[in-house]
C-alpha cells in the first residue's frame, strides 16, 4: 500500500534537502520519489544526508511537469499554507495521512511539496484534490522542506498501521468508489473549456477566473468516474448540437 504513495518535491534548490527527505521517507516506510524540474540532481550531498536511504534517491523518477509526474494519480494532495485570495479544499495532516492510505489501496496517490522558498505555484495547487496545511505555531511557522514531509509521512505511517490492525480485525473500511485520473480530469476541464468558448459563455479575450472558479468547484465535488463518464457526455452532446445548428443556419 505505501509503495501506491509517491512524494514529489517540486523545484528543489538545494540537493541536500532531497538527500533530507528520502531519509524522511524511508524512517516512514516510505520509497517512491519524484522530482520535478530540480535545479540539481541528486549529489555528494544529497547522499551524505540520506543517511542510508540512498536506495531511494537512485531510483527517484525526474519529471519535467507537476502535471506529468501525477498523470496516473486519481488523489493529489499539495502542501499549502492557508490562502485567503483561493480558498481549497484542506486537510489536517492527520486527515491527509488517512486519506492517503485509504485510496493508495485502489490507485496512485501523490503528497507534492514545493519549493524551500516559494512553494507551489497557484497553477500547481489547482492541480491538487486537496491542500494539506500543517498548523504549526503562528508566531513561528518555519518548517524545512524535509520537516514539512516528516510530519506528513509520520501521519500516513500511523493511518497505515491503524489500517492493518483494522484490517486484521476483519473490519471493512475501503470504499469502493472509483475516480477519474488527474489526466482524466486535466482533459475534461479542456473539454468544458473549448465547450464553453464554442457557445460564447467564456468570451476568450477575457476569460477572467471562471475556469479557474469552476476547477475549484469540481475539484471540491470530485465527480466519481461514472459521474466523470456522464460529464464528459454532457459536453460531447452540447458540441454536437451546437455544430448541428450551426450547419442548419448555413
Amino acid at each position: 500500500m505505501l509503495n501506491q504513495i509517491r512524494i514529489i518535491l517540486v523545484g528543489t534548490t538545494h540537493t541536500g534537502n532531497i538527500g533530507s527527505v528520502a531519509r524522511a521517507m524511508k524512517t516512514m516506510g516510505l520509497s517512491e520519489l519524484y522530482l520535478v524540474a530540480p535545479k540539481e540532481l541528486p549529489d555528494g550531498q544529497a547522499y551524505a544526508l540520506s543517511a542510508g536511504a540512498s536506495d531511494i534517491l537512485a531510483h527517484a523518477k525526474v519529471f519535467d511537469t507537476l502535471q506529468h509526474a501525477i498523470s496516473d494519480c486519481a488523489l493529489v494532495i499539495g502542501s499549502s499554507a492557508r490562502s485567503r485570495t483561493l480558498s481549497w479544499p484542506m486537510l489536517e495532516p492527520r486527515e491527509c495521512g488517512v486519506k492517503a492510505v485509504l485510496e493508495a489501496e485502489k490507485q496512485p496517490v501523490a503528497l507534492v511539496f514545493g519549493r524551500e522558498s516559494s512553494g507551489l505555484t497557484n497553477e500547481e495547487l489547482q492541480l491538487c484534490n486537496y491542500h494539506v496545511c500543517i498548523p504549526a505555531n503562528p508566531e513561528y511557522s518555519s518548517l524545512n522542506l524535509a520537516m514539512a514531509v516528516q510530519i506528513v509521512t509520520y501521519e500516513v505511517r500511523m493511518a497505515w498501521l491503524q489500517q492493518m490492525s483494522q484490517q486484521q480485525a476483519a473490519v471493512p473500511t475501503v470504499d469502493e468508489v472509483a475516480y477519474p485520473s488527474s489526466e482524466q480530469m486535466s482533459n475534461f476541464y479542456q473539454h468544458l473549456e473549448q465547450t464553453l468558448n464554442d457557445t460564447g459563455f467564456i468570451i476568450k479575450q477575457h476569460p477572467g477566473v471562471v475556469m479557474t472558479k469552476l476547477k475549484r468547484l469540481f475539484t471540491r465535488a470530485r465527480p466519481e468516474d461514472a459521474e466523470y463518464n456522464i460529464l464528459r457526455g454532457i459536453l460531447t452532446s452540447v458540441q454536437r448540437y451546437g455544430r448541428k445548428t450551426q450547419g442548419e443556419k448555413e
